[in-house]
């Protein structure tokens, strides 16, 4: 019986023992769309980590909100990123960025009646989740990258 009240005693020291509490901070970069299909890239902190995420909203669903998140394991990667936006600007209609876990093509798109030709870039990730931003937020993405 004193076993199982010293027992009773010491459990919410060892229980304690076994969860730490993490600090992390979450910082927007540049948030270039927002509504119904946002497009934010952030910056996250935890302890001594540092990551950064791409979120976007998959837009092969469309009767249903399906949040993605393209995930760039340290500052290096989102560099690469970088890199792989500033080669497609420079480059042609149908280029292609191959990276482990996501592609990055480029699209020009003329309308109708309008001499000028939008340039669109698709992200389609490794998993599956697509989503396509104009030429001003890739350049926005890169202005952000930049100072970093």
């Amino acid at each position: 019986m004193k076993k199982f009240l010293l027992l009773f005693f010491f459990a919410p020291f060892f229980a304690k023992a076994q969860f730490t509490i993490t600090n992390s901070s979450t910082t927007s970069l540049v948030e270039l769309r927002n509504g119904t299909w946002p497009l934010d890239l952030q910056k996250i902190i935890k302890d001594t980590d540092t990551c950064y995420v791409l979120q976007f909203r998959d837009q092969q669903v469309t009767n249903d909100v399906n949040m993605a998140t393209l995930r760039f394991g340290n500052l290096e990667q989102l560099r690469y990123f970088q890199k792989g936006l500033m080669a497609l600007k420079a480059g042609n209609t149908g280029d292609v960025a191959n990276y482990k876990t996501y592609t990055l093509k480029r699209v020009d798109v003329k309308k109708e009646g309008d001499m000028r030709r939008g340039v669109w870039y698709t992200i389609v990730c490794g998993d599956g989740p697509v989503t396509n931003f104009q030429q001003t937020d890739a350049d926005k993405m890169i202005a952000a990258i930049k100072p970093l």
